[in-house]
């Protein structure tokens, strides 16, 4: 019997109706074939959930300071959970050890940044202009976004005033330039606590030069490929917590952005 082949989407109708998994799923993400601009080699270093509650998390920072210093890195991003209960003094003690790199400090809040299940203003008083923002560094946009959904850990959606603010900032972005985003929940498909709107933010990004996503939240390594941009969640690097996939280092990673594409080493912690 005679069967009709279904019809073909073309790639016009695919970018306007499906949504950013189904179009990665399909290979139709239009950064992957984007990557036109490259932007200056640089080092820059990535860490996250250090989940400070303690003076002696704050001497294990302080080593952790002392090693990244030997990385001659440009930039440092902290995807969240800076702190282990959201108060004030922590986050400022976690502030002043990461002074201690001497260089530019771009965390993003997440749920153990919250005092209360609505109050931030540690976090914002300690970091301020670090909710949505972004900047440039070596040709390259970072773009830091607030995935949090007040205290909440699991089951959570991305707020619609991170939404606003991408609408509203994103078309002052050069898109053929390569980007790099930072939230604290992950947005690399099938991640534990990943958003139930993540795509809803990823779909922003469809006609960038999006390379790399960096998140924390799940303590351990996981790795989602996606067009031409990686999605990435690390270990931990707190002395008080343990990582979620039974992993025992703690550590950073250290990021190479060279010819367009990001490369990047998990360096562990050692203490001396």
């Amino acid at each position: 019997m005679f069967m009709k082949k279904p019809p073909q989407m073309n790639r016009r109708v695919a970018l306007q109706n499906l949504s950013a998994g189904s179009l990665l799923a399909l290979g139709l993400w239009p950064s992957a074939a984007r990557a036109e601009g490259r932007g200056d080699s640089f080092r820059f270093l990535v860490i996250n959930d250090t989940h400070y509650l303690s003076e002696a998390c704050g001497e294990w920072l302080a080593g952790v300071v002392r090693q990244m210093k030997k990385e001659k890195a440009e930039f440092c991003l902290h995807a969240g959970d800076l702190t282990e209960f959201g108060q004030q003094k922590h986050l400022g003690a976690v502030r002043e050890v990461f002074q201690g790199l001497g260089l530019p400090f771009h965390p993003v809040i997440g749920n153990h940044d919250y005092a209360t299940p609505t109050d931030r203003k540690g976090y914002e008083q300690a970091f301020p202009q670090r909710i949505n923002y972004h900047f440039e560094n070596g040709g390259w946009q970072f773009v830091g976004l607030d995935s949090s959904d007040g205290q909440n850990y699991e089951k959570t959606k991305i707020q619609p005033a991170t939404f606003a603010w991408l609408d509203d900032h994103l078309k002052k972005l050069d898109q053929k330039k390569p980007t790099a985003i930072v939230t604290h929940f992950p947005l690399g498909e099938g991640v534990t606590y990943r958003p139930k709107n993540a795509d809803d933010l990823l779909d922003r990004f469809r006609e960038f030069n999006l390379q790399a996503v960096f998140s924390g939240h799940f303590h351990g390594f996981t790795e989602r490929q996606r067009g031409g941009a990686t999605l990435t969640t690390n270990r931990c690097c707190a002395l008080k917590r343990a990582n979620h996939d039974q992993t025992t280092e703690k550590g950073y990673f250290v990021c190479t952005a060279r010819d367009g594409r990001i490369t990047r080493e998990f360096v562990e912690y050692k203490p001396a």
